[in-house]
Order: structure tokens, then sequence, then C-alpha cells
């Protein structure tokens, strides 16, 4: 019989780093994996031997003394991370096809305000407002800032909606929509998604910006050997199906082919709906269920990975958001005709060549109900399946039709193609394990937030969830979520002081 102290389910980064913290502090370890690959968002693959990642194009707030440089060198893994630092006067650009100027986010704030200013002189009051405020927002949050603190701090600020604070700075049109730009990076909502949300992402790359050379599979690979080293586990190819609790805690995790797997705490990494559904207790009461239920997702994507021609396209340090229309709030507003109404552009960092680009990620919103007739399908590495030809035709429609509008922008782009391969909602769903491939997981509202904040804790005492769904997605979020996990069992201050001493 097998039993450990923490049994994770999942070995997305929240798993990851909740196993990697509670290793380095004596509990034995063991993480659940149900596909080839640990990592989740993490994950990486090979296409004509050029490495894409699956989720995490950039990361943030990973200058020395930042805040997830400070994580990371605790859980010791910074100095084996292979980085590269994006473009300082332009990590982001922002265009719109009706406007042929390129609006440039840069890192640092003052080199910030004075990029915006260029563009907009008359507006210097109004962005360095936008830039006060968000830094105001973000001193709010205790743990961001890694130290301990009340959510009583917050509570004015999760209140502010995103686009209607930006609105209310100016009136110049095109300059709110250039503040909320890159708003694909939270899947922005203009009548639900708050200001704090968009604070937090944004001013983590204003910080510093960085793109993972040869993929970001390397930060969970540092992770994992830091959980072995420990003493951990980690098993793939180990799909859960059942949390069985009695007595009021969790006894043990079924695994499909019956194995059982037994722990005094558990940790659960997927989605907290998916969670419960392999719960049977009485301590998960009907209303609890369908509370979670009830919390919208955010949307999924498409998206389009190029390989392009040897020595063809030159690489370069930045990402691209482009608008078919003077619009960002609208992309998720579309029909066959006008998809897609926006994009995001990256590129792949490779360790051969930085001249040259070896592949770019095209990234548009699209809704899972484009690919619901092909729901009774499952497609993974480890379990393959063909959904059929009428599935590929769709995603090459949607991939010429996204070609068709970077073409707008980049012209001439397509004759540097070598090759392209697409991933649907269904490639999130199967590979995520979220019901709708849902990008970032259960959407924030500042209409109703404290309701889209949820706890760690569950109805069961020994049952924990970690994860994007906690606080926040992407990779600062969603290590932080797992803090926030580890903290109850740790207790706040003294994971917060573990950090601060490195």
């Amino acid at each position: 019989m097998h039993r450990y102290d923490i049994v994770i389910l999942g070995s997305g980064l929240g798993g990851l780093v909740c196993g990697a913290i509670l290793g380095k502090e004596g509990y034995k370890v063991c993480i659940m994996e149900k596909n080839r690959q640990i990592g989740g968002n993490l994950q990486t693959f090979t296409r004509d031997k050029v490495i894409f990642d699956s989720g995490v194009h950039y990361i943030g707030g990973l200058a020395k003394g930042q805040n997830l440089y400070q994580i990371f060198r605790y859980l010791g893994i910074m100095d084996q991370l292979k980085l590269q630092r994006l473009d300082l006067d332009a990590f982001d650009v922002v265009l719109f096809n009706n406007d042929e100027r390129e609006y440039k986010l840069a890192q640092g704030y003052e080199r910030f305000i004075e990029n915006l200013v260029r563009d907009f002189p008359e507006e210097r009051d109004a962005i360095v407002r936008y830039c006060d405020t968000i830094r105001e927002v973000c001193a709010k949050f205790p743990l961001y800032n890694l130290r301990s603190g009340s959510y009583f701090e917050k509570m004015e600020a999760v209140e502010i909606g995103a686009k209607s604070f930006i609105d209310s700075l100016t009136t110049n049109e095109t300059l709110r929509q250039v503040m909320a730009g890159n708003n694909l990076l939270y899947a922005g909502v203009a009548d639900k998604t708050p200001f704090y949300v968009h604070a937090l992402v944004l001013n983590s790359y204003i910080e510093s910006a960085w793109r993972c050379v040869d993929g970001g599979s390397q930060i969970a690979r540092a992770l994992a050997r830091v959980i072995r080293q420990h003493g951990g586990e980690i098993r793939r190819h180990a799909k859960v199906n059942r949390i069985c609790e009695a007595e009021d805690q969790v006894q043990y995790v079924e695994l499909e082919g019956g194995e059982r797997v037994y722990g005094e705490r558990f940790i659960s990494n997927i989605h907290p709906v998916k969670t419960l559904e392999m719960v049977d207790s009485p301590l998960i009461r009907p209303v609890y269920r369908n509370r979670l239920k009830s919390l919208e997702n955010s949307i999924s994507v498409f998206i389009l990975n190029i390989v392009l021609k040897k020595d063809s396209y030159p690489y370069e340090k930045r990402n691209y958001y482009v608008y078919k229309n003077k619009d960002v709030w609208d992309g998720m507003d579309y029909d066959e005709q006008s998809w897609p109404k926006n994009y995001a552009l990256f590129f792949s960092a490779s360790s051969k060549s930085d001249e040259f680009a070896e592949g770019a990620t095209l990234m548009a919103y699209m809704k899972y109900e484009e690919v619901a007739q092909w729901a009774d399908t499952f497609n993974t590495d480890s379990q393959e399946s063909d959904r059929g030809e009428s599935y590929r035709a769709f995603k090459t429609r949607k991939a010429e039709q996204l070609l068709d509008l970077m073409e707008v922008k980049f012209p001439g782009f397509r004759q540097h193609i070598h090759a392209y391969y697409a991933a649907t909602p269904l490639s999130f769903r199967d590979y995520i394990g979220t019901d709708d491939g849902s990008m970032y997981g259960i959407a924030k509202n500042f209409n109703e937030p404290w309701r889209t904040f949820l706890s760690p804790r569950t109805k069961i005492g020994n049952l924990f969830f970690t994860g994007q769904n906690l606080n926040l997605h992407g990779i600062l979020g969603v290590t932080f979520s797992a803090l926030v996990t580890c903290a109850e069992l740790l207790g706040w201050e003294k994971v917060v002081e573990e950090i601060k001493r490195g």
C-alpha cells in the first residue's frame, strides 16, 4: 500500500510548486499526472525540430530582487533556467489595422511612460496616473509583494473594472485601447474584468519581461528535480478517477485501473469543478457544487504554431497584439465571417539562433462551441485518436483565416512558412483537463469579486485546491496560488520568511 504525507493531483505549475515547497519542508510528496509530460501549460512539443510552448510564451518579474525571481531562487531553480530578456523599449507592441503607428510598451516605468508620451504628448497626466494606479493596486496585495497581510487590504481594489477605470483616465480613444492592448493575457471582458487583474499582470512585465529559451518545460523539469531531491515522487500516466472520503477525511485516491494511493493530505491542481466530480461525500453540499459550477470560465483559444523556413525571418524579442478594429475588448464577440478580430504573435526563443526565428505562434480567441461537434473525441500524445477529416478541414480553414489577417500587418509572412500546426479548444480540454478548454480557468468579475475568489480549503478538512482558478492565472499567478495553498499547511509567516531568506 502506498501512503504519503501529501498527494497532489496534477503536475501543472501549481502542483509542482506545492510539491517543491512541501518537499523542502520535509513532507513526503507524490504527484499524480495523467499525461506523459508533466507541467500542464508548461508543456512543450516539437514540430520539425522546432520547440513550441503550449501555453507559456513569456514571463514577468524575473529580474534580480523581483517577486518571481525571489520565489524561484527560494525553490532552487532560478540558476537552472535559460532565459532571454525581451526588448527593453518594446516587450509588447500594439497594432491596429486602420492605424499605421506602432504602440510600444516598454520595461521599467520611466521608459514605459516616456514611450506612451511620445505617441500621446497631450496625455502625460493620464499616463502617469495610469501607472501610479497600477502600482498602488499592486501594493494592496500582500503576497504579491512577499509580505504577510489581510484580505481587507485589497477589498477596495477588487471592485474596480479594468475598462471603466482606463476609460475614466482620458477621452483619447486610441490611448484607452493601447492601455488595454495586451488584454489577451487575461481574456479581458469589458463589463467584468477587474482592474487588479490587469494591474498585477501588466506590472510584472513592466518590471521585467522574459522568454524561456527552448521552451517553458524547463521550469517543470527544474521543479521536478527539486521534488525528487527531497524524496518526492512524480507518477506519469496516473489518472485519478475517484477521491475517496470516509470519516470526514479523504483516505485515498483511486487511479484508473483500480490502484489506491493513500495520503494524509491531498491537493488538487485540477479545476475545482472537475475535482468535486471525483468526490462523493456528504460534506460537499449541493449548494457548494452548484456555486462552483455556476462560475464562468474564461474563453479558449485557437493556436497556430508555425515552423519558419531556415534563416528566413528575423527573430524579434517582442510580442505583437494586433486588432482588426480599434476595439481591444470585442475579440470574443465574433461570428464565422468576422473571426478573428484580433490575435497575438509570439516568437519562439531558441538556443540555436538569436538572429533568425525558428518558430512563431499565433493565438486568437475561440469559443468551445465551434468545436463541440467533435466533443466525443479525445486526443493526446499518450492516447492518440483521429478526430476525422472534417476536423482537419476546420483547422485548415481557421488557420488560413488567421494568416489572412496577419498578412495585413505582416505582408509576405506566408512566404516564410515551412509548415504550420493548429490547436483548438479541444487540445486544451484534453491536455489541461477543463470541460471547455478554458485558457485561464475561472474568470474574475469585479461586479461580484468575492464570489470568484476561491479558498484553497474545501469542506473536507484534508483536501485543498491550488492552481490558476484560485487567485490569478499565468506563471506568476499560479505560483502565488501555490503559495496560498502551502500557507494553509505551513502558515503565512513561515512561507513568506522562507522566500525572503531564499
